[in-house]
Order: C-alpha cells, then structure tokens, then sequence
C-alpha cells in the first residue's frame, strides 16, 4: 500500500510543528525517546524566568523572591497534579537518574540488607540498573531479573511468579525506551504489594504520552524528566507515597534541607524539602509547568493517538521492505527499534542524517536488552506530539536510500 494511503486511513494527526522554533523545515527530528524538543511557550516561560522574574526562593523576604517561591512551589503543585499525587509527596530532582539514585541510597539503605532481593527486568534504562547493583554490592542484597516476553513486553506471569518474601523491591519501566513495550504497572503493584514489596516505577517514556494515575497505578515511587515532557534539562520528578516518604532519611546535605544546624546535631526538614539541598533549579521548575500547562492544553490522550498513528504507519511501511527486522510489540508506544540487514545502527543514523532524518542509533543504555535482542545496538525512531507524516516519509525513504547504498 502506497504511503499517501495509510496516511488517508490514519486517524486524525496534530499539527504542532509550527509550535517547536528550534525544528527547521525540512527536518524531520525522530529522537524524542532521548529528549523533546522544546515549544515557544517552554521556551518563553525560562527566558521570562531570567530576564524579568528571576530571584531565589524559599530565602528572600522581598517581594520578587517571595513571588518566585510561590511560581516555584506552583510547579511542585502542577507535577504532581500531573500525574495525580500530592506536592507534600513531590521532590524536584535533576532527573530520573537522580530519582532513582534518591531512593536506593536513601529509602535502599535503610531497608534493604544482605539476603533480601530486587526485582527489576530484561528491558530497564542503565538508571534502573546501575543504582540498585550499586545498593545491592554495598548491603549484600541480590538482584533478579524478570524475562521477557516474544515479541518484547515485561513477562508478567514470570515477574510475578518471582516475587518471593524475601523481594523488598521491583522497579520497572512504566513504558521501554527501546521498545515501546507498557508494562501494566498496576498488576505488577498488587502483586508486589501482596508479598509486602514496594513498588519503583521508572516513567520517563510514559508521562510524555500516557495518562498517568499514581494512586490508580499502585505505584510506591514514580520518576520521570521533564526534558522529554517538552521541558528543560536539568531537573525531574521523583513522587513518593507520602507514608514511605516520611520515613526516609535525607541523601544530600546542605542548605534548605535543614531544621537546625549545630556542631554536635543536625535537625532536617520535612519532606519533599528534606530532599532538596541547595539552590534549586528555578528556572527548570518554572519551564516544567510551562511544559505541563502545555501537554495539557493539547491532551495526552491526543498525543498518545497521534504517535500510535505514526508508527503504525512507520511499522507497516518498514515491514515491507527487505532485510529491515522490526524489534517489540506492534501497539509499542511511540517508540520503534529497527535493524536494516547486517549494516551497523549508526551507519544507518549518518546516512539518515545525509537526508535531514534525526534517530538514535546505539545500545540506548540498555545493554542487558540488547543481549537478549541478540543485537550490539538498534537504530531506534521515537515520534513525539510535533511528528508528522512527512517524518515518517522522510524515515522510509532515507532507509531505501540506505540499502541501495548498502546494495
């Protein structure tokens, strides 16, 4: 089937390119997965952060400084009305990564000691791995590791079956940066909490395109970035349920994180600001809720269709052509992993490039995923809510120029 016609069977796409300055015509930017670009909106609420607003927070009694506090703390406020949680049980982060870092080393060390297990799977982000490798080594807990299933979802029935009395954590990608794969996070909490596990949820793939419901979801702790939400590097979210979070001891010290401070004693704050030591990233913050404010004024639930939509175009065109081996499932979100024959994934990237085409191309710090692909790397297309059909055009024919170079 030509192109144009699946295009005419598509279901209603967005039409967002206008919104994004830093996407030239002609460019077709297909690496959201790694970072979103950014619309004016995002960009104009940081510059207005810094050339007319900017001031400390939390310190300052003057009037600008208590006026960022509050534009500060309202970003709390959206993050996590965001995905439906409470800000007295929202952390402002650098990131995912530091998310996860956050909660093995503060909630991990106080909870997890030698002979108790973590369950994480064949799919999870090197930020979901490395972290509790380094806890586990440190307390002489054990890792395992849930397989997967054919076609590149987390197996549940076999995640679950291995979560044992002695798992005091499973910590999972709500959606795989390589694959696309949804983990069904709520079946996954109420078997982890019936063995009284708790529950990590790494939602770095999923809050640019899902609904995400923390209480619905079961979740015990919830991270994502918000560089790939359409909003600034440089800060994150890290959400946990408030009667775990109450109990965690600081990670980080330094100023803002305190009660008292004397020689002989240190009293900390309560929570979130207990996590927070130092200057925050004010700006981020601010260009966080810009991003929200505008995810919302378009729709997950619109975004979410509108990149279903271009990659099933992407995966039936790919699908047709020689020696092009599609890696996850077929209703994967966003996200699609390819192969192109034996040449290499970042042979396949530069070319593409030639063509004004953007893909990651690599191992897309999942090693452990691409030794089960049986695979060194993937050439990896992620679509985000400015794609459109001409991407995906520009995609294919970039790929057929790429095999007759190849031959």
């Amino acid at each position: 089937m030509p192109l144009a016609a699946h295009f005419a069977i598509a279901p209603a796409l967005l039409d967002l390119r206008g919104e994004f300055p830093a996407l030239p015509e002609g460019w077709a930017y297909l690496d959201a997965a790694a970072t979103a670009q950014k619309p004016r909106a995002v960009i104009e609420a940081i510059e207005q952060a810094y050339a007319r607003d900017y001031a400390t927070v939390h310190r300052g009694v003057y009037a600008r400084s208590a006026h960022m506090t509050e534009a500060y703390e309202a970003a709390r406020e959206a993050a996590a009305r965001f995905i439906n949680g409470r800000a007295d049980e929202t952390i402002f982060v650098r990131g995912a990564t530091e998310a996860i870092n956050l909660v093995a080393n503060s909630w991990g060390d106080a909870n997890i000691g030698p002979g108790d297990r973590i369950l994480l799977t064949q799919l999870e982000h090197h930020a979901n791995i490395v972290p509790w490798r380094m806890l586990a080594d440190r307390t002489g807990a054990e890792i395992d590791v849930a397989p997967l299933t054919e076609d590149g979802r987390i197996d549940e029935a076999a995640l679950i079956a291995l979560i044992g009395p002695a798992t005091k954590l499973v910590a999972v990608a709500h959606v795989s940066n390589v694959l696309g794969s949804v983990a069904d996070i709520a079946k996954i909490a109420a078997s982890a909490h019936a063995m009284g596990a708790k529950l990590l949820v790494d939602g770095c793939q999923a809050a640019p395109r899902l609904a995400v419901d923390v209480v619905a979801l079961g979740a015990d702790f919830y991270a994502f970035s918000a560089h790939k939400l359409y909003g600034p590097t440089g800060i994150g979210v890290l959400w946990v349920r408030k009667s775990i979070l109450d109990t965690m001891p600081p990670w980080q010290g330094g100023g803002a994180m305190i009660d008292e401070v004397r020689f002989e004693r240190v009293t900390y704050a309560s929570a979130p600001q207990r996590f927070e030591a130092g200057t925050p990233h004010i700006a981020g913050a601010i260009g966080l809720h810009a991003a929200i404010r505008w995810v919302e004024g378009v729709g997950i639930e619109a975004i979410d269709a509108h990149e279903r939509a271009l990659l099933g175009i992407a995966r039936a065109e790919l699908s047709r052509l020689n020696s092009v081996r599609l890696f996850g499932p077929a209703d994967s979100a966003g996200i699609l992993s390819f192969a192109v024959g034996a040449i290499h994934p970042h042979d396949v990237a530069t070319i593409l490039d030639e063509g004004a085409v953007a893909i990651r191309a690599g191992h897309h710090c999942a090693q452990p995923l691409m030794r089960w692909l049986g695979v060194p790397a993937t050439a990896r297309a992620s679509f985000s809510a400015h794609s459109t059909e001409g991407d995906v055009a520009k995609l294919v024919a970039g790929i057929e120029r790429t095999q007759r170079i190849f031959g």
